[in-house]
């Protein structure tokens, strides 16, 4: 579904002069959330999200891959952004992160602290003195904790 969901999203996305930073479908029957968020290197605006959520939803209505009702969303990452990719995770090393899995690795499923990059398919997280090297395909959320210093 993320799949397709991103062939039919990403050229609108790009075609408008933005980044599709991620997707997250989150189904509850006639109250199923599309959350689709769009970055830029000068930065998103309401008028932006505006102009392309208007194009996403005319090729989803098109293409009607969600079947049932939808409230669709767009907008920007934010600070506290979501970590979709591993390209993303590398790109963000160096900050400090929460991770929640979807099954406990040694014992646990959250783990915060510093993400120090990644190495093959794995996320390396420092928390004190310990890394952890967690499978990405082990991760169910990941985002950046803002550092407002």
């Amino acid at each position: 579904m993320d799949e397709r969901l991103q062939l039919l999203i990403e050229p609108v996305v790009k075609g408008l002069g933005c980044d599709l930073w991620g997707i997250e479908y989150l189904p509850q029957g006639k109250h199923s959330i599309l959350r689709v968020y769009i970055d830029s290197l000068d930065g998103v605006d309401v008028q932006d999200c505006e102009r392309i959520s208007r194009q996403i939803g005319s090729v989803l209505d098109v293409e009607d891959p969600l079947h049932g009702e939808y409230t669709l969303e767009v907008s920007s990452p934010g600070t506290d952004r979501r970590l979709f990719t591993l390209e993303q995770f590398e790109q963000y090393a160096g900050a400090n992160v929460k991770i929640n899995l979807r099954s406990p690795y040694e014992g646990r499923r959250k783990f915060s602290g510093l993400l120090c990059g990644v190495e093959e398919s794995e996320v390396i997280i420092r928390i004190d003195e310990d890394e952890y090297l967690l499978p990405f395909d082990s991760i169910d959320r990941a985002s950046i904790i803002p550092d407002f210093k």
